[in-house]
């Protein structure tokens, strides 16, 4: 049975026939009153969708098919999603049935594949060319698997061989332009070889005929300017050569696309609702595309929910946030990769019970996103008309919890109290965190939208090593993408390791793959779906109870410099040339309104930062006017630059919050130990946390007895390949409990760059699973309910080493407890002369966990300076003696 669907778009009709069943007949042509109409060229281009053609033949075999947001063509063998969101008119074709997606799949010449042009599913498209000459051939298209990917392309009834082997290699899985030819020596194809002959003006006919079944295909356009690059669905010529023989005397218009309506202005509020669980309003408000300019949907619109909770008694603090909204086009661009849409949202988590009430304003204005201050009456609603009378007040209930929460929804979001430890809202608990620091391209990854390498020797990943972490039941995005990630983070959580760090814009760095934008160099249009998809991996990391360190910039796109060795000046990817502006406020709040509602995490204000304090401040205040949250602010730098990044920030006013640590893996304790007595002293306690070991090229070593892609085995040493320097029994040693023995908030490792698994390249966490047991072991003991752990200092004096150097190391509260930690174990005396009464010993296992055992003295006294005798066992090893004044 057939039925016939009629599809009305820029004035045109299309007729598709849809088959239910097995048969797929060929799509028929356009209707009758569109077959004479002729495509016109203007100045050397012309710019044509895919579905305009006028006659389509060869078709037994395969034929091509209309897709839609509404129709999908029923295919007996089509693998792929409908990717019409993203197609230019929410229109493409495809060739169909698609039998061969991978290489796993038969190829059959003649069927499923045919290297001669005009063979079969021929499209025809009338051209009345105005301008003689050689026309470079783009055509726009979406690959997928690693077939998919061919096209021919010819012109009146001919097939030039410059027209043969239209190839697509890069831009898997999304839509993008190509003009490239496949030839048997480059296989992903040589630029400028793709071109047809005009040889007089005139009507002509340009073909594109199937080369391998699958292949999608959006618009197609032919220009003489042979350094032309197309971007996005609208080409909008712009000439690129200087040279250009017919480069047009102004550019021609871009091609209008029809303009969807605005939303109806209704509020849907979703979510679970229980106490820090996210809860998300969404505003069906005014149609925009992430590449519109006119207005910006990122810059000239400004959203913001305000939450506020009823009182349950007078005795109660009023709960008030104001949280910023971003743009979440269809919302569901994650899944549906969408570029435009009329949802607008804002994520939220209830601190507790009872009942809260939103109300939604939103406002229109020249970059009045970028405001930190109310719109006045001039600015809000200002032609946002789908808003006019409508109500964009309501209220949810939050339940109390029925069951056990989950991760960080257990005890709730993690604050800043003025002490060393970050608390949870709900517990009061300290929180103190083991985890990984490298890879800084973590969400450097092949699964997320718009993700490309630019660096030949840093790939994207695959995370392929933890796609076996992956649990049924836990998210992915597209028919199963994000496996390899999501499994990353379930590994982490049950080695014990509870926080990751990452670089969200690295344009420029030293992995130059990762940014939360549409393309590297346009920092004012937001990859929506790819933000979908980091907010489905980060949503899974906060119910596994690992921390979120975004690291906000690295040190060669902080600004005006190129980092080590630049030239000073010359600008590389800064955002604003280093200052804060549009572009990095822009970036920030984005971040803010995407993310600032997890409940564990920190901004940092850039890895081995060089900008001035003065821009630190003012950055450092956005992001706390901005994020309604106020979560930790920290700011990384190199060792020799600490005293010149971080003393200007000192002071009870100070910007910061916390202190992000780089330095020589055996300086970890004197470093932390610094820099929180001299934040305590100027007014205002830093949560200081060491991430980064050096050397840069060695880090944290594998664990002995990994073994490296290329069949290396690791013998657990860092190295500089000429001689071994440390083990990680020594970064378990001075940088792990180092740390948290000067009252570090804790430790994430960083993997060098001469190491197998490195700081760009990591993609297995097991290489250091023994370093994760030992800070999993190490928090085990910090974490006890009867260790008085904030009110504890470093003291490390009272065993003999007021210089703080790495021989003993005391942390105390004195007169009722002392920890004292012996890195190379023997016997070590404390100085009890300042207390009074009886003090039990016994002995803690860094290396093994377990229970507390007793050694060679269980008893001292006061008064005096007292041998602590000889752990259990093993006395050349490492051993915390736990001395407590008796009851």
């Amino acid at each position: 049975m057939k039925e016939l669907t009629v599809r009305t778009t820029r004035l045109r009709v299309y007729f598709a026939l849809i088959t239910v069943g097995t048969t797929l007949p060929a799509l028929p042509p356009v209707a009758a009153a569109d077959t004479q109409e002729v495509q016109q060229e203007s100045a050397g281009y012309i710019e044509v969708e895919a579905e305009n053609f006028f006659n389509q033949s060869n078709t037994d075999k395969r034929s091509w098919r209309l897709t839609t947001p509404e129709e999908t063509p029923k295919a007996s063998a089509d693998g792929d999603p409908n990717h019409a969101a993203g197609a230019s008119g929410k229109a493409y074709l495809e060739v169909l049935p698609d039998t061969r997606r991978n290489h796993g799949h038969k190829l059959i010449h003649g069927e499923n594949f045919t290297e001669k042009p005009g063979e079969m599913a021929v499209l025809e498209y009338r051209v009345n060319f105005q301008t003689p000459g050689r026309y470079y051939v783009w055509a726009r298209g979406y690959s997928t698997g690693g077939e998919d990917n061919g096209i021919h392309v010819g012109l009146d009834g001919k097939w030039p061989e410059s027209g043969k082997r239209m190839q697509w290699c890069v831009g898997k899985n999304r839509w993008h332009w190509e003009s490239r030819q496949r030839t048997a020596k480059q296989h992903c194809g040589v630029p400028h070889q793709i071109y047809l002959e005009i040889d007089k003006p005139g009507a002509h006919t340009v073909q594109f005929s199937m080369r391998e079944d699958g292949f999608e295909f959006d618009k197609w356009l032919l220009t003489t300017d042979r350094d032309f690059k197309p971007k996005g669905y609208e080409a909008a010529y712009k000439a690129t050569s200087k040279k250009a023989a017919t480069k047009p005397k102004s550019p021609l218009p871009p091609l209008v696309l029809p303009r969807q309506s605005d939303g109806n202005g209704e509020v849907t509020v979703e979510g679970e609702m229980l106490p820090w669980h996210r809860v998300s309003v969404t505003l069906d408000g005014p149609y925009a595309h992430e590449r519109d300019n006119k207005p910006n949907p990122f810059i000239d619109y400004r959203m913001t929910v305000y939450f506020t909770r009823d009182l349950q008694s007078p005795d109660e603090k009023q709960l008030s946030y104001a949280v910023p909204g971003y743009f979440a086009t269809d919302g569901n661009a994650g899944e549906t990769s969408a570029e435009s849409g009329t949802k607008w949202r804002a994520d939220f988590r209830p601190d507790m019970p009872g009942k809260w009430h939103y109300r939604v304003e939103f406002a229109q204005g020249r970059q009045i996103a970028m405001s930190t201050t109310r719109p006045d009456d001039t600015n809000a609603l200002r032609a946002l008309h789908c808003l006019t009378g409508k109500n964009l007040t309501g209220s949810f209930v939050v339940l109390e919890p029925t069951g056990k929460q989950v991760g960080f929804t257990e005890m709730g979001r993690l604050n800043y109290v003025g002490k060393r430890y970050l608390q949870f809202a709900d517990t009061g608990r300290p929180f103190l965190k083991v985890g990984a620091d490298s890879p800084e391209t973590l969400l450097a990854y092949t699964d997320f939208d718009g993700t490309t390498a630019h660096k030949k020797n840093v790939p994207l990943k695959t995370w392929q090593p933890h796609i076996q972490d992956w649990r049924a039941g836990d998210p992915t995005w597209q028919q199963g993408k994000g496996k390899g990630l999501i499994g990353a983070m379930n590994y982490l959580a049950e080695q014990g390791a509870n926080s990751i760090s990452f670089i969200p814009y690295n344009v420029g760095g030293d992995g130059n793959n990762v940014w939360p934008m549409i393309a590297a160099d346009d920092k004012l249009h937001y990859d929506c779906s790819k933000l979908d998809q980091w907010q489905r991996v980060f949503d899974h990391a906060q119910t596994q109870g690992v921390f979120l360190h975004f690291k906000l910039q690295e040190t060669e796109n902080d600004d005006q410099n190129t980092g080590r060795g630049g030239k000073t000046g010359e600008v590389v990817a800064a955002l604003d040339g280093g200052e804060l502006g549009v572009e990095r406020k822009l970036y920030f709040r984005e971040l803010i309104a995407r993310f600032g509602y997890q409940l564990a995490l920190n901004w940092n204000l850039g890895e081995e930062n060089t900008q001035s304090p003065e821009v630190q401040r003012q950055m450092a205040n956005y992001l706390r006017e901005v994020d309604p949250f106020d979560h930790l602010i920290v700011i990384h730098t190199y060792p020799q630059q600490q005293e010149k990044v971080y003393r200007p920030l000192l002071g009870e006013k100070s910007v910061l919050t916390g202190v992000s640590l780089q330095n020589h893996w055996n300086q970890s304790h004197q470093r932390t130990q610094q820099w929180i007595a001299e934040s305590a002293a100027a007014g205002k306690i830093w949560v200081a946390c060491n991430d980064e070991q050096g050397p840069a090229g060695m880090g944290v070593p594998p664990d002995p007895g990994y073994k490296t892609k290329a069949g290396e085995v690791s013998d657990g040493y860092a190295t500089d390949g000429k001689s071994r320097k440390y083990d990680l029994h020594d970064i378990r040693k001075h940088t792990l409990w180092g740390t948290l023995m000067a009252g570090g908030a804790g430790v994430e490792y960083y993997f060098g760059y001469k190491l197998p698994e490195n700081d760009l390249g990591c993609e297995d966490f097991r290489s250091r699973q023994r370093s994760w047991q030992y800070g999993r072991i190490a928090r085990s003991f910090f974490e006890r309910d009867d260790l008085p752990l904030e009110a504890m200092s470093c003291r490390d004096d009272l065993v003999g080493n007021p210089k703080h150097d790495n021989s003993r190391y005391c942390l105390a509260k004195p007169g009722e407890v002392y920890l004292v930690y012996l890195p190379t174990g023997g016997e070590a005396k404390l100085d009890l002369s300042e207390e009074d009464g009886q003090y039990e010993i016994s002995w803690f296992d860094p290396r093994n966990g377990g229970d507390m055992a007793t050694g060679s003295v269980t008893q001292i006294a006061g008064g005096k300076e007292v041998g602590l005798g000889l752990p259990p066992n093993e006395p050349q090893q490492d051993w915390l003696a736990v001395v407590r004044k008796q009851k």
